[in-house]
């Protein structure tokens, strides 16, 4: 079974109904015990840092989040998951993250051409032969929508990366912990085939 967290954050449906076209059984929760006693565990979300992070708090999420880590369950966190899982975001000065994972959340800078937020198809540049991208081609398309970017501490976790006006740390995988910045959920066969290699960690 994997457990989708419910903290209030948009887009928990379509990652639903997307492992559930994989054949898994999901379940959106947040009861603690239902969620660390899960196979797989799915952090998603689409909103701000600051409102995320008061949210995992209220519903004691951000304990079992870290429990969930130190218990070495398969976690995956997507787009907002991912930045929440680490130290802090220009979005939300003061506000600190699960810091599961070391580096920052920046804002994507202005540049001529580029509009923000970064909606739409960016290939994808593999590292470091991620478990995430079995079988995947390098330069495959995925689908984005967010204003900030990560920028982790240490090169060795980034299994992909993405160019919008800047180099965007794309996806992460550090023991158990995977996290995308893109939407796996919407990005059509590639996504899917992601998904299924995290179903079989």
């Amino acid at each position: 079974m994997i457990a989708i967290i419910d903290y209030d954050a948009g887009n928990l449906k379509s990652v639903s109904k997307a492992l559930e076209r994989l054949g898994e059984e999901a379940v959106i929760t947040r009861d603690c015990k239902t969620i660390l006693s899960a196979d797989r565990v799915v952090l998603p979300g689409v909103g701000s840092f600051g409102t995320a992070m008061q949210q995992l708090k209220k519903y004691e999420l951000d304990k079992t989040i870290r429990e969930a880590a130190q218990k070495q369950i398969p976690f995956l966190g997507i787009c907002l998951g991912l930045q929440l899982l680490f130290e802090s975001s220009e979005e939300s000065g003061g506000v600190e993250g699960l810091g599961i994972l070391k580096g920052r959340i920046l804002k994507i800078p202005e540049a001529d051409g580029l509009k923000i937020p970064h909606i739409g198809w960016n290939s994808l540049s593999l590292q470091h032969q991620g478990k995430l991208f079995q079988g995947i081609a390098d330069q495959a398309f995925v689908y984005f929508v967010h204003s900030y970017y990560l920028q982790a501490q240490e090169e060795q976790i980034v299994k992909a990366k993405t160019e919008y006006g800047v180099q965007i740390h794309a996806s992460v995988e550090c023991d158990q912990v995977f996290a995308c910045q893109f939407h796996p959920e919407k990005s059509s066969a590639v996504g899917l085939k992601i998904l299924e290699n995290f179903t079989k960690i």
